[in-house]
């Protein structure tokens, strides 16, 4: 075999290489008892039709790969965001790996959370038990601050109380009296994961306001929202906010947590809001959230609470980030500096340079329903043409906003909105009405080989490329990045499509 101890090759060589390709050829045939090519050819074929397309849209009782995660993920993301806080996730094990693993593969950082480790007895008689130990444990072993509970499907299905539960586990003294143990009931078959991120967001609030009393102040609490990008884009924000001498708290502050140095100490727990600053955070003026689908019930708890609250989607490019300083400097009484100005004015800059290219592309855009609304914003500022803007975990609410941002623009006549749909109804769409490129996360690649559209990477999950992450997309700066990113996939396409000598190459042109 032509793997060795002296020569070890990568799967990409290995499996390529005769006796696997053999080996997998005889499995084939032995095993998997598969339709001859010709007739695979003509499946595929059929599926690329308006005919398949139509069942495939009228399809009701399956969903095929989401352009979505599980609530819980969204919790374990919210609550790694605050000091020395391990997330308890009440469920089996197997739940608690997918969201580690998920976290660790994009941001390519260790992501620390625990299991009450329920199996088929816990599923009969509860959880409470393995709850009440592995709080015990997990405050004996970790250390930390807080301990910040969300559920699974298991614990949901058979109904478990968290609330009685931690009671319960207090009373046992797996954690003491005064300990704070914030909970959210995210049942992992309703909603999506920015609905676990809204649910924990509001529960770790709620654990440390409800019995304080308000003393209403100046300053300014801010929720990014889930964001793959949050690393560079929760730092970008502080800085813009510095430019303009505004003092804010970040609800969730994961930019340390996933962006550990690499120094020889391994730090567990890095950074995050801390616990005095969440408790001062009730007497702000006004909560702003940049993502407004992602917080609606913390925003509505904020307002409950006496403060102003305001919600953006996801402030990227001129007008997206235009109106976001307009509201800090209206909230705060801060001008916005003439450096803020001039990074403005070279973004409308950079975007004119590169008008030629820029303008009548049409895109497919999915993912979240706020980064959707931004992209396809910011998109049609550069004279482009969103075709297709789907989000599995949109609602009726984001479909008509969707339609009132498009509508607002030339560039956004002639786009279809799907909320809902998954991505292999996007690819019936995309084969049957095709675009230039395509927008999303790393799970769009199997859409680009099997349409030939180019993908952008831009939120998460992005698995298949490295540190994305730590570039920002918020802001007028990080527009630029995304400029950049649409603009070196145009040129790549261009290269690619002119570049056989003798053939193409007239128009292989070394300046754009």
């Amino acid at each position: 075999m032509p793997q060795s101890a002296d020569k070890v090759l990568d799967h990409t060589d290995l499996f390529h290489q005769p006796e696997y390709k053999a080996m997998l050829d005889n499995k084939r045939a032995t095993y998997e008892a598969g339709h001859p090519p010709e007739k695979v050819a003509e499946t595929d074929d059929w599926t690329r039709s308006w005919d398949y397309r139509e069942k495939n849209l009228a399809r009701a009782c399956i969903t095929i790969n989401p352009a979505k995660a599980c609530q819980p993920l969204g919790a374990v993301f919210a609550a790694a965001g605050y000091e020395e806080t391990m997330s308890f996730v009440h469920g089996s094990q197997g739940c608690v790996a997918y969201y580690r693993s998920h976290l660790a593969r994009h941001f390519k950082e260790p992501a620390s959370a625990v299991s009450s480790s329920m199996t088929e007895d816990s599923a009969v008689f509860g959880g409470l038990n393995n709850l009440i130990e592995g709080l015990a444990n997990t405050h004996a072993l970790y250390s930390p601050k807080m301990i910040a509970i969300s559920t699974t499907c298991m614990a949901e299905v058979i109904g478990d109380d968290l609330n009685s539960f931690i009671i319960k586990a207090r009373e046992k003294e797996s954690v003491p009296a005064d300990y704070p143990v914030p909970f959210a009931h995210t049942p992992a078959f309703v909603g999506s994961h920015v609905d676990g991120y809204d649910n924990m967001q509001k529960g770790i609030l709620s654990s440390f306001w409800k019995e304080a009393t308000r003393e209403a102040g100046e300053s300014l609490n801010i929720i990014p929202g889930f964001d793959g990008y949050a690393v560079a884009n929760i730092r970008e924000l502080k800085r813009m906010l510095g430019l303009m001498g505004v003092e804010a708290t970040v609800l969730s502050d994961v930019s340390e947590v996933y962006d550990t140095p690499s120094d020889g100490e391994y730090r567990m727990y890095a950074g995050g809001t801390t616990l005095d600053e969440v408790k001062a955070a009730l007497n702000a003026k006004a909560t702003v959230s940049l993502q407004e689908f992602c917080t609606r019930k913390t925003l509505a708890y904020c307002a409950e609470q006496g403060q102003e609250t305001a919600a953006f989607h996801y402030p990227m490019g001129v007008q997206g980030t235009d109106e976001f300083l307009m509201k800090i400097a209206e909230l705060t009484g801060k001008d916005i500096p003439e450096s803020l100005r001039l990074e403005r004015g070279r973004l409308v800059d950079a975007m004119a340079d590169s008008q030629s290219h820029l303008h009548g592309k049409t895109y497919a855009i999915y993912g979240d329903p706020d980064f959707v609304y931004s992209m396809a914003r910011f998109v049609m500022e550069t004279g482009g043409e969103p075709r297709h803007c789907l989000a599995t975990n949109g609602t009726k609410d984001w479909e008509e906003k969707m339609q009132a941002l498009l509508a607002s623009s030339p560039f956004g006549k002639g786009c279809q909105v799907w909320a809902g749909k998954d991505l292999w109804h996007l690819r019936s769409i995309m084969v049957t009405e095709p675009v230039d490129l395509l927008i999303g996360n790393s799970y769009g690649k199997y859409l680009e080989r099997d349409t030939g559209t180019p993908l952008i990477r831009l939120t998460f999950p992005i698995f298949d490329r490295h540190h994305h992450h730590r570039f920002p997309t918020f802001g007028y700066q990080g527009a630029l990045t995304v400029l950049v990113k649409l603009l070196d996939k145009i040129f790549d396409k261009l290269d690619a499509d002119t570049g056989t000598a003798g053939e193409t190459d007239i128009s292989f042109d070394l300046t754009r």
